[in-house]
């Protein structure tokens, strides 16, 4: 069976394709098998390894007519290590079709950008910025309470569960406790602290660790890319593969050793001006891509900021590569692919400069948020790193 790595909102995996998240799954697993499943989880860990997946594909498998049982390695290195009882939906019923086709009547995903398609114009109207109490009333909380279409319950899964405001958090609270039977809720978040205790106690806690470096290297090797920069975006992500994935198949590898060539010329103008112009690029593949997946559409600010975060990002993986050079530091370098570059950055700055660009670079991206003419940041930005600088806007 092919391993399911993420991807658009509609591909729709198996629970036993889940890899690296063993304890998660294993606590998923004994629930299912002695029928005492939670009725909301919160499932808690760092973007792209695997809670939107696991989500998907447990909701499957509560949705499922003919659920099924497989044998599956007790541990997958090891052929002798046995096998275990391991549940999961059948993937041939009617209702798994319908999962796979994201056209399930009981099955609800749960994204602030549903407020654009309220009933009350109000609601649309506003700025989408957290996951409101009109949200969640009316595409969770009223839908928890009527029948299921398909008579087997009905599984909802909020994303970006930590954007719930306290409003709506407080709204949901009742749900949480007393669900109507059948209803499963799957909260997803990045920190589960960031959430009302009062959510929290309501809530089976799963949490979801950053996966081997190895195996996210491996995996974007398959999926077509060199393996410099299959290890490049390994280390950049810290084991985020979904996140791999998406900057990889966005074209960025060849962007970022571009970028990396013009921090080593001087020229601060060139610099600024590409900037500028790779931020505009990659918003606007970032908003195709929301399109193509068929999730929620980005909007076009929201995207430049999601752009320029990146790009930040990349430069101050550099110039946090070249303090460690500068320091003697062990630790492994993420630009390895472009070293002498790196090395020339350490040459000319020393450790306490260099850090220095790396809290003004995180200053930056704080001053897109709070839009700043990005023009004005992104010429700070070039002459920061072209000089180390310190500047104020």
């Amino acid at each position: 069976m092919a391993r399911f790595l993420g991807g658009g909102l509609n591909e729709m995996p198996e629970l036993a394709d889940i890899i690296g998240q063993e304890e998660a799954i294993s606590r998923l697993q004994h629930a299912l098998a002695s029928n005492r499943m939670p009725h909301a989880y919160i499932f808690a860990g760092p973007a792209g390894v695997g809670r939107r997946t696991t989500a998907l594909a447990l909701a499957k498998t509560l949705l499922c007519a003919k659920p099924i049982t497989i044998k599956k390695p007790a541990d997958e290195r090891s052929e002798s290590a046995g096998s275990v009882p391991f549940r999961q939906a059948c993937g041939e019923c009617e209702d798994c079709r319908m999962m796979d086709a994201a056209s399930h009547p009981d099955f609800h995903l749960i994204y602030k950008e549903l407020a654009a398609y309220h009933d009350d114009p109000k609601v649309r109207d506003r700025k989408m910025q957290d996951l409101g109490i009109d949200v969640i009333r009316s595409f969770l909380i009223d839908p928890a309470y009527r029948s299921a279409a398909r008579g087997r319950g009905r599984a909802f899964v909020v994303l970006e569960a930590e954007l719930m405001s306290r409003e709506a958090q407080n709204a949901l609270l009742k749900t949480l406790e007393e669900p109507p039977a059948g209803v499963t809720i799957i909260l997803i978040c990045q920190q589960s602290q960031q959430l009302l205790p009062t959510t929290l106690s309501r809530c089976a806690l799963r949490r979801f660790g950053l996966l081997p470096k190895e195996f996210v290297a491996r995996t974007l090797q398959q999926r077509g890319a060199g393996k410099q920069e299959a290890q490049f975006w390994a280390g950049f992500t810290g084991g985020s593969v979904g996140r791999a994935i998406r900057l990889s198949a966005q074209g960025l590898y060849e962007a970022k050793c571009r970028l990396i060539e013009r921090l080593t010329s001087g020229d601060e103008v060139d610099l600024g001006e590409h900037l500028i112009g790779l931020m505009e690029k990659l918003a606007t593949a970032a908003e195709a891509e929301a399109k193509a997946a068929g999730g929620p559409e980005l909007a076009k600010t929201v995207a430049s900021r999601r752009a320029a975060g990146a790009l930040l990002e990349l430069l101050a993986s550099a110039f946090q590569d070249a303090l460690y050079i500068a320091t003697g530091s062990t630790q492994p370098i993420v630009n390895s692919d472009q070293s002498r570059q790196v090395s020339a950055l350490a040459g000319r700055f020393d450790a306490a400069r260099l850090a220095d660009v790396i809290q003004q670079l995180s200053d930056y991206e704080d001053l897109l948020w709070r839009n700043v003419n990005p023009k004005t940041v992104w010429d700070n930005v070039a002459v920061t790193c072209v000089s180390a600088a310190r500047l104020r806007l």
